[in-house]
């Protein structure tokens, strides 16, 4: 695949410019899909990237991480993602994927721009980076729901000899101490790392919520399969399905069972104390341990945005994406429209919409303007 070729917005003298028609903030795959939609349409723009190489948020997921959708559904807007199409893509697939995404369309993505602020100043939106201010009509948040690493207060408790991380932070099996390891989290993550560690040494792991176990094939087909078939990826939180499902996990080709009896992974429930090197369960029991990991999710981070768009508890209040800030979106939300949204292979779904929201915005703009009635062809 192409190398990635960082292209910036420029004025007709070449120099960058600050001052844009439309800013994404985030140069994962939610901002890469936005930025395919506005080159289509001609918008002076910019994907703002905090880190200081592309699809950092992948490159940072341990070695043997693979998606559990297939390479058929896995790619975004305009390109295919490359491969067997019953594949399942590994990490470094899906960073040399989205790097060739942004090289291919020639997305103007400036890397080590991380958001410092962004507010609304004189009708427009004034967005800070370290050493530089942006100015945008338009602004559209894409930084997806993995932002800031939850870990449970009682990892305080835990002794300075107890190896504690993130899940973000494994690699691999053998970067792990000696000794009894620890997954704390019964999602996806928590259940391939536990399978993972447990063929090197023993591996516990606990289980706080228990999540819906689904095959990843069936009768020969992948899981995905079915659900495009049934309609069932698109179904919105407009619909009573879509608001009974939302907010539910669901765990993919893997089960308890199989961890148990397979792998030999020791299971226990919820983690609620630890004191030096024991952590304590729900049900009483308790395990010395020599390293936890905690796969225990993510916070969202928005305190960065001034804008009067979140409810009582932070959240985003939106419709579809769109708030009621004007011009303000944000796109790759768990969720937020439906359960492809913050998957690479339906992402593209709501970036076309926030797309077409941002051409309309532009447009009416434009006609106020220039004095002409709003919506008149």
């Amino acid at each position: 695949m192409a190398e990635w070729h960082e292209t910036q917005p420029a004025s007709a003298n070449g120099v960058v410019d600050d001052d844009l028609e439309v800013i994404v903030v985030g140069g994962g795959q939610a901002g890469l899909a936005i930025g395919y939609f506005l080159a289509r349409q001609g918008r002076k723009f910019a994907i703002l990237e905090a880190a200081e190489e592309p699809a950092a948020a992948w490159r940072a997921r341990w070695d043997s991480l693979r998606l559990f959708t297939p390479v058929r559904y896995s790619s975004l807007p305009g390109l295919s993602f490359p491969g067997d199409p019953d594949g399942y893509p590994g990490r470094d697939d899906v960073v040399a994927y989205l790097s060739e995404y942004a090289s291919q369309f020639a997305l103007p993505v400036v890397l080590g721009s991380r958001v410092r602020t962004i507010r609304r100043a004189a009708g427009r939106y004034l967005v800070e980076v370290d050493g530089r201010s942006y100015r945008a009509d338009q602004v559209v948040i894409a930084t997806g729901p993995f932002q800031v690493p939850l870990v449970p207060a009682i990892s305080d408790d835990l002794g300075e000899d107890v190896v504690q991380i993130h899940s973000t932070q494994y690699r691999a099996p053998g970067d792990i101490p000696e000794g009894l390891v620890l997954v704390v989290g019964g999602g996806n993550t928590g259940f391939q790392i536990a399978e993972e560690l447990s063929a090197i040494r023993e591996a516990h792991l606990s289980i706080g919520s228990r999540q819906t176990p689904l095959p990843q094939r069936i009768l020969g087909r992948d899981l995905f399969w079915y659900l495009e078939k049934v309609g069932a990826m698109r179904k919105s939180t407009d619909t009573r399905i879509g608001r009974r499902l939302a907010g539910r996990d669901t765990l993919i080709g893997s089960n308890r069972r199989t961890l148990r009896k397979r792998h030999g992974v020791r299971l226990h429930p919820r983690a609620i104390e630890a004191s030096g090197r024991t952590i304590r369960f729900s049900d009483g029991s308790e395990l010395d341990a020599s390293a936890v990991i905690w796969a225990t999710g993510f916070r969202h981070d928005h305190s960065w945005i001034d804008a009067p768009i979140f409810d009582d508890r932070h959240g985003v209040v939106h419709r579809r994406g769109v708030t009621d800030s004007p011009g303000l979106y944000f796109l790759g939300l768990t969720w937020q429209y439906t359960r492809g949204s913050a998957l690479i292979g339906w992402v593209g779904d709501d970036a076309a919409y926030i797309a077409d929201q941002i051409n309309t915005f532009r447009t009416s703009r434009s006609k106020l303007a220039s004095g002409d009635p709003v919506g008149t062809q």
